[in-house]
Protein backbone atom coordinates (compact mmCIF):
# COMPACT_ATOMS: atom_id res chain seq x y z
CA UNK A 1 0.00 0.00 0.00
CA UNK A 2 1.39 3.44 -0.93
CA UNK A 3 2.16 5.96 1.83
CA UNK A 4 -0.32 8.80 2.04
CA UNK A 5 1.04 12.42 1.84
CA UNK A 6 -0.89 13.33 4.98
CA UNK A 7 0.97 10.71 6.99
CA UNK A 8 4.31 12.22 5.92
CA UNK A 9 3.18 15.68 7.00
CA UNK A 10 2.04 14.31 10.38
CA UNK A 11 5.41 12.63 10.96
CA UNK A 12 7.22 15.87 10.07
CA UNK A 13 5.05 17.89 12.46
CA UNK A 14 5.66 15.44 15.32
CA UNK A 15 9.40 15.45 14.66
CA UNK A 16 9.48 19.24 14.56
CA UNK A 17 7.54 19.53 17.82
CA UNK A 18 9.90 17.06 19.49
CA UNK A 19 12.93 18.97 18.22
CA UNK A 20 11.57 22.29 19.49
CA UNK A 21 10.73 20.87 22.90
CA UNK A 22 14.21 19.36 23.27
CA UNK A 23 15.80 22.64 22.17
CA UNK A 24 13.75 24.60 24.71
CA UNK A 25 14.73 22.17 27.46
CA UNK A 26 18.39 22.50 26.52
CA UNK A 27 18.12 26.31 26.72
CA UNK A 28 16.41 26.33 30.13
CA UNK A 29 18.44 27.52 33.10
CA UNK A 30 18.10 25.41 36.23
CA UNK A 31 18.17 27.39 39.45
CA UNK A 32 18.73 25.62 42.77
CA UNK A 33 17.08 27.38 45.71
CA UNK A 34 17.77 26.38 49.30
CA UNK A 35 17.24 27.28 52.92
CA UNK A 36 19.47 26.08 55.72
CA UNK A 37 19.33 26.71 59.46
CA UNK A 38 23.06 26.42 60.10
CA UNK A 39 22.94 26.65 63.93
CA UNK A 40 25.90 29.06 63.87
CA UNK A 41 24.88 31.09 66.91
CA UNK A 42 27.06 31.70 69.91
CA UNK A 43 26.45 33.05 73.43
CA UNK A 44 28.69 36.08 73.01
CA UNK A 45 29.12 38.67 70.29
CA UNK A 46 32.17 38.03 68.15
CA UNK A 47 32.57 34.37 69.02
CA UNK A 48 31.31 33.20 65.63
CA UNK A 49 33.89 35.42 63.94
CA UNK A 50 36.56 33.70 66.03
CA UNK A 51 35.21 30.23 65.21
CA UNK A 52 35.04 30.93 61.47
CA UNK A 53 38.55 32.37 61.39
CA UNK A 54 39.85 29.36 63.35
CA UNK A 55 37.89 27.09 61.00
CA UNK A 56 36.35 25.08 63.81
CA UNK A 57 34.86 21.73 62.93
CA UNK A 58 31.18 22.80 62.90
CA UNK A 59 32.02 25.57 60.41
CA UNK A 60 33.75 23.12 58.08
CA UNK A 61 30.88 20.64 58.43
CA UNK A 62 28.32 23.28 57.44
CA UNK A 63 30.54 24.26 54.51
CA UNK A 64 30.78 20.61 53.42
CA UNK A 65 26.98 20.31 53.30
CA UNK A 66 26.68 23.52 51.27
CA UNK A 67 29.42 22.34 48.91
CA UNK A 68 27.68 19.01 48.38
CA UNK A 69 24.28 20.52 47.55
CA UNK A 70 25.73 23.63 45.83
CA UNK A 71 22.63 25.85 45.74
CA UNK A 72 22.63 28.92 43.51
CA UNK A 73 20.73 30.92 46.13
CA UNK A 74 20.58 29.94 49.80
CA UNK A 75 19.10 31.55 52.89
CA UNK A 76 21.14 30.87 56.03
CA UNK A 77 19.19 31.22 59.25
CA UNK A 78 20.44 31.20 62.84
CA UNK A 79 23.77 32.69 61.84
CA UNK A 80 25.10 35.41 64.11
CA UNK A 81 25.48 38.80 62.45
CA UNK A 82 28.50 40.91 63.38
CA UNK A 83 28.63 44.60 62.34
CA UNK A 84 31.40 44.11 59.77
CA UNK A 85 29.93 40.82 58.48
CA UNK A 86 33.29 39.13 59.09
CA UNK A 87 31.75 35.74 59.93
CA UNK A 88 29.76 35.71 56.70
CA UNK A 89 32.77 36.80 54.64
CA UNK A 90 34.85 34.09 56.28
CA UNK A 91 32.30 31.44 55.42
CA UNK A 92 32.20 32.70 51.83
CA UNK A 93 35.99 32.40 51.68
CA UNK A 94 35.91 28.81 52.95
CA UNK A 95 33.27 27.92 50.36
CA UNK A 96 35.22 29.65 47.57
CA UNK A 97 38.30 27.60 48.41
CA UNK A 98 36.14 24.51 47.88
CA UNK A 99 34.92 25.77 44.51
CA UNK A 100 31.54 27.10 45.64
CA UNK A 101 31.67 30.80 44.88
CA UNK A 102 29.02 33.27 46.02
CA UNK A 103 29.99 36.72 44.77
CA UNK A 104 26.83 38.30 46.18
CA UNK A 105 25.38 38.32 49.69
CA UNK A 106 22.93 40.15 51.88
CA UNK A 107 22.77 40.18 55.68
CA UNK A 108 20.67 43.06 56.97
CA UNK A 109 20.09 43.94 60.63
CA UNK A 110 17.66 41.80 62.63
CA UNK A 111 15.49 42.44 65.67
CA UNK A 112 17.04 39.59 67.66
CA UNK A 113 18.90 40.96 70.66
CA UNK A 114 17.71 44.56 70.18
CA UNK A 115 16.61 45.49 73.70
CA UNK A 116 13.25 47.21 74.18
CA UNK A 117 14.01 48.66 77.60
CA UNK A 118 10.82 47.03 78.86
CA UNK A 119 10.25 43.95 81.00
CA UNK A 120 8.40 41.97 78.35
CA UNK A 121 8.36 38.68 80.26
CA UNK A 122 7.47 40.19 83.63
CA UNK A 123 10.41 38.73 85.55
CA UNK A 124 11.55 42.05 87.03
CA UNK A 125 14.49 42.51 84.64
CA UNK A 126 14.69 44.56 81.44
CA UNK A 127 17.84 43.27 79.72
CA UNK A 128 17.16 39.56 79.36
CA UNK A 129 17.00 37.92 75.91
CA UNK A 130 13.23 37.70 76.43
CA UNK A 131 13.07 41.53 76.67
CA UNK A 132 14.52 42.10 73.20
CA UNK A 133 12.48 42.82 70.06
CA UNK A 134 13.32 39.25 69.10
CA UNK A 135 14.82 36.69 71.45
CA UNK A 136 18.54 37.26 71.55
CA UNK A 137 21.44 37.99 73.86
CA UNK A 138 22.94 40.78 71.75
CA UNK A 139 22.07 42.63 68.52
CA UNK A 140 22.52 40.28 65.59
CA UNK A 141 22.30 37.10 67.66
CA UNK A 142 20.79 34.32 65.49
CA UNK A 143 20.59 36.52 62.40
CA UNK A 144 20.00 35.68 58.73
CA UNK A 145 22.03 35.93 55.54
CA UNK A 146 21.48 35.24 51.86
CA UNK A 147 24.20 33.96 49.51
CA UNK A 148 23.72 34.17 45.75
CA UNK A 149 25.57 33.42 42.53
CA UNK A 150 23.60 36.23 40.90
CA UNK A 151 23.45 39.98 41.60
CA UNK A 152 21.23 41.13 44.46
CA UNK A 153 18.92 44.14 44.46
CA UNK A 154 16.72 45.93 45.05
CA UNK A 155 16.00 44.88 48.65
CA UNK A 156 12.98 45.79 50.78
CA UNK A 157 13.05 45.07 54.50
CA UNK A 158 10.18 45.15 57.00
CA UNK A 159 12.06 44.81 60.28
CA UNK A 160 10.54 47.89 61.92
CA UNK A 161 6.85 47.12 61.29
CA UNK A 162 4.86 47.02 64.53
CA UNK A 163 2.96 43.90 65.51
CA UNK A 164 -0.05 45.90 66.69
CA UNK A 165 -0.36 47.50 63.23
CA UNK A 166 -0.90 44.15 61.50
CA UNK A 167 -4.48 43.84 60.16
CA UNK A 168 -6.25 41.30 62.37
CA UNK A 169 -3.21 41.11 64.66
CA UNK A 170 -3.18 38.26 67.16
CA UNK A 171 -1.13 40.23 69.70
CA UNK A 172 -2.49 39.27 73.14
CA UNK A 173 -5.26 41.60 74.26
CA UNK A 174 -3.62 41.97 77.65
CA UNK A 175 -0.44 43.53 76.29
CA UNK A 176 0.20 46.92 77.96
CA UNK A 177 -0.02 50.05 75.83
CA UNK A 178 3.72 50.73 76.15
CA UNK A 179 4.45 47.27 74.73
CA UNK A 180 1.99 47.66 71.85
CA UNK A 181 3.63 50.97 70.98
CA UNK A 182 7.08 49.45 70.39
CA UNK A 183 6.75 45.68 69.83
CA UNK A 184 7.74 44.79 66.27
CA UNK A 185 6.18 41.97 64.28
CA UNK A 186 9.39 40.34 63.04
CA UNK A 187 11.45 38.45 65.58
CA UNK A 188 14.35 38.74 63.09
CA UNK A 189 13.14 40.50 59.93
CA UNK A 190 11.09 40.03 56.78
CA UNK A 191 12.97 40.55 53.52
CA UNK A 192 12.04 40.96 49.85
CA UNK A 193 15.37 40.42 48.08
CA UNK A 194 15.55 40.96 44.34
CA UNK A 195 17.81 38.54 42.43
CA UNK A 196 18.82 39.39 38.85
CA UNK A 197 18.16 36.23 36.86
CA UNK A 198 20.74 35.12 34.26
CA UNK A 199 18.29 35.32 31.36
CA UNK A 200 16.67 38.56 32.46
CA UNK A 201 14.03 39.54 34.97
CA UNK A 202 14.05 39.55 38.77
CA UNK A 203 13.26 36.79 41.24
CA UNK A 204 11.83 38.07 44.51
CA UNK A 205 13.13 35.98 47.40
CA UNK A 206 10.84 36.42 50.41
CA UNK A 207 12.66 35.45 53.59
CA UNK A 208 12.04 35.34 57.34
CA UNK A 209 12.70 33.28 60.46
CA UNK A 210 9.67 33.58 62.78
CA UNK A 211 9.89 32.96 66.50
CA UNK A 212 9.25 29.40 67.74
CA UNK A 213 5.63 28.97 68.92
CA UNK A 214 6.79 27.69 72.32
CA UNK A 215 8.63 28.94 75.44
CA UNK A 216 5.68 31.06 76.59
CA UNK A 217 2.66 30.88 78.89
CA UNK A 218 -1.07 30.35 78.67
CA UNK A 219 -1.57 33.46 76.52
CA UNK A 220 0.47 31.74 73.76
CA UNK A 221 2.32 34.95 72.95
CA UNK A 222 5.00 33.24 70.85
CA UNK A 223 2.45 31.05 69.10
CA UNK A 224 0.42 34.12 68.16
CA UNK A 225 3.47 35.99 66.95
CA UNK A 226 4.69 33.03 64.92
CA UNK A 227 1.31 32.85 63.19
CA UNK A 228 1.29 36.57 62.38
CA UNK A 229 4.89 36.42 61.11
CA UNK A 230 3.87 33.64 58.71
CA UNK A 231 0.66 35.45 57.75
CA UNK A 232 2.86 38.36 56.58
CA UNK A 233 3.81 36.28 53.54
CA UNK A 234 0.15 35.67 52.67
CA UNK A 235 -0.69 39.37 52.88
CA UNK A 236 2.31 40.37 50.75
CA UNK A 237 1.60 37.68 48.14
CA UNK A 238 -2.06 38.76 48.04
CA UNK A 239 -0.93 42.18 46.84
CA UNK A 240 -1.31 44.21 50.03
CA UNK A 241 0.65 47.47 49.91
CA UNK A 242 3.09 47.40 52.83
CA UNK A 243 5.27 50.10 54.33
CA UNK A 244 8.92 49.04 54.35
CA UNK A 245 11.78 50.26 56.52
CA UNK A 246 12.63 52.98 53.99
CA UNK A 247 9.14 54.45 54.42
CA UNK A 248 7.88 53.28 51.03
CA UNK A 249 4.37 51.83 50.92
CA UNK A 250 3.97 49.51 47.93
CA UNK A 251 2.85 45.99 47.05
CA UNK A 252 5.07 43.15 45.93
CA UNK A 253 6.56 44.03 42.53
CA UNK A 254 5.69 41.92 39.46
CA UNK A 255 7.80 38.89 38.67
CA UNK A 256 8.44 35.38 39.97
CA UNK A 257 8.75 34.82 43.71
CA UNK A 258 10.17 32.20 46.06
CA UNK A 259 9.71 31.87 49.81
CA UNK A 260 12.85 30.72 51.64
CA UNK A 261 12.37 30.43 55.38
CA UNK A 262 12.65 28.56 58.63
CA UNK A 263 9.04 29.12 59.69
CA UNK A 264 9.27 27.19 62.96
CA UNK A 265 5.90 25.64 62.15
CA UNK A 266 4.77 22.22 60.89
CA UNK A 267 1.49 21.80 58.96
CA UNK A 268 0.50 18.72 61.00
CA UNK A 269 2.44 18.43 64.27
CA UNK A 270 3.96 20.55 67.02
CA UNK A 271 2.44 23.53 68.80
CA UNK A 272 2.12 26.06 65.95
CA UNK A 273 -1.17 27.63 64.92
CA UNK A 274 -1.50 25.97 61.53
CA UNK A 275 -3.95 28.24 59.71
CA UNK A 276 -1.49 30.80 58.27
CA UNK A 277 1.02 28.08 57.33
CA UNK A 278 -1.53 25.97 55.51
CA UNK A 279 -2.76 29.06 53.69
CA UNK A 280 0.82 29.78 52.61
CA UNK A 281 1.46 26.21 51.44
CA UNK A 282 -1.70 26.39 49.33
CA UNK A 283 -1.28 29.96 48.12
CA UNK A 284 -2.11 30.26 44.40
CA UNK A 285 1.10 32.18 43.71
CA UNK A 286 3.26 29.38 45.11
CA UNK A 287 3.78 25.65 44.86
CA UNK A 288 4.92 23.23 47.54
CA UNK A 289 7.24 20.54 46.14
CA UNK A 290 7.15 18.83 49.58
CA UNK A 291 10.83 17.72 49.53
CA UNK A 292 11.68 14.44 51.25
CA UNK A 293 14.63 12.38 52.45
CA UNK A 294 15.32 8.78 53.47
CA UNK A 295 17.29 9.96 56.46
CA UNK A 296 14.23 11.66 57.93
CA UNK A 297 12.26 8.41 57.74
CA UNK A 298 14.96 6.53 59.62
CA UNK A 299 15.27 9.25 62.27
CA UNK A 300 11.53 9.78 62.67
CA UNK A 301 10.87 6.76 64.91
CA UNK A 302 10.28 6.64 68.64
CA UNK A 303 9.02 9.01 71.30
CA UNK A 304 6.85 11.88 70.13
CA UNK A 305 7.45 10.91 66.51
CA UNK A 306 5.21 7.85 66.83
CA UNK A 307 2.17 10.07 67.47
CA UNK A 308 2.84 12.47 64.60
CA UNK A 309 0.27 12.88 61.84
CA UNK A 310 2.52 14.36 59.19
CA UNK A 311 4.71 12.38 56.77
CA UNK A 312 8.07 11.66 58.40
CA UNK A 313 9.95 11.84 55.11
CA UNK A 314 9.20 15.58 54.89
CA UNK A 315 10.74 16.44 58.28
CA UNK A 316 13.56 18.98 58.26
CA UNK A 317 14.45 19.38 61.95
CA UNK A 318 15.89 16.67 64.20
CA UNK A 319 14.59 17.58 67.64
CA UNK A 320 14.22 15.88 71.00
CA UNK A 321 12.01 12.77 70.86
CA UNK A 322 11.28 12.53 74.59
CA UNK A 323 9.18 14.26 75.73
CA UNK A 324 8.99 16.02 72.37
CA UNK A 325 8.38 17.75 70.07
CA UNK A 326 10.08 15.13 67.92
CA UNK A 327 11.15 15.75 64.34
CA UNK A 328 9.16 18.34 62.39
CA UNK A 329 8.92 20.01 59.01
CA UNK A 330 9.79 23.67 59.64
CA UNK A 331 12.13 24.72 56.78
CA UNK A 332 10.60 25.64 53.44
CA UNK A 333 11.43 26.44 49.83
CA UNK A 334 8.22 27.45 48.05
CA UNK A 335 8.84 28.57 44.45
CA UNK A 336 6.51 30.49 42.18
CA UNK A 337 3.64 28.40 40.82
CA UNK A 338 4.59 29.43 37.27
CA UNK A 339 8.05 27.85 37.46
CA UNK A 340 8.67 24.21 36.59
CA UNK A 341 10.13 22.21 39.47
CA UNK A 342 12.67 19.69 38.19
CA UNK A 343 13.93 18.36 41.53
CA UNK A 344 13.66 18.77 45.29
CA UNK A 345 14.99 17.20 48.45
CA UNK A 346 16.03 17.46 52.07
CA UNK A 347 19.73 16.80 52.60
CA UNK A 348 19.42 14.25 55.40
CA UNK A 349 21.86 11.40 54.71
CA UNK A 350 21.07 8.15 56.53
CA UNK A 351 23.68 6.85 59.01
CA UNK A 352 25.42 4.70 56.38
CA UNK A 353 25.74 7.50 53.79
CA UNK A 354 28.53 10.01 53.15
CA UNK A 355 28.30 13.35 54.98
CA UNK A 356 25.95 11.97 57.63
CA UNK A 357 28.12 13.39 60.42
CA UNK A 358 28.48 16.71 58.63
CA UNK A 359 24.71 17.04 58.34
CA UNK A 360 24.44 16.53 62.11
CA UNK A 361 26.33 19.81 62.72
CA UNK A 362 22.93 21.52 62.79
CA UNK A 363 19.65 20.27 64.22
CA UNK A 364 18.07 21.32 60.90
CA UNK A 365 18.67 19.91 57.45
CA UNK A 366 19.22 21.85 54.25
CA UNK A 367 16.15 21.97 51.97
CA UNK A 368 16.61 22.49 48.24
CA UNK A 369 14.40 22.86 45.16
CA UNK A 370 15.43 23.04 41.50
CA UNK A 371 13.36 25.23 39.17
CA UNK A 372 13.73 25.67 35.42
CA UNK A 373 13.92 29.24 34.18
CA UNK A 374 12.86 29.43 30.51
Amino acid sequence: MADRPGAHRLILRVALALFLSLTAAAQAETLRLATYNVALSRDYAGHLVRDVERRDQPILQIAAVLRQVAPDIVLLTEMDRDPQLRALAGLQQILAEQGLIYPHSYAGPVNAGVMTGLDLDGDGWVNDPEDAQGWGKWPGHRGMALLSRYPIGPVRTFRLSLWDDVPGSMIPTGEPAQVRAIQRLSSKSHWDIGIALPQGGTLHVLAAHPTPPVFDGAQDRNGRRNADEIAWFNRYLDGEAMRDDAGVTAPLAPGPVAVLADLNADPFDGEARRGPLRTLLGHPRLQDPAPTSRGAVIAGVGGANDAHLGPADQDTADWRDNPGPGNLRVDYVLPDARLRVSGAGVFWPPPDAPLHEEAMASDHRLVWVDVDLP
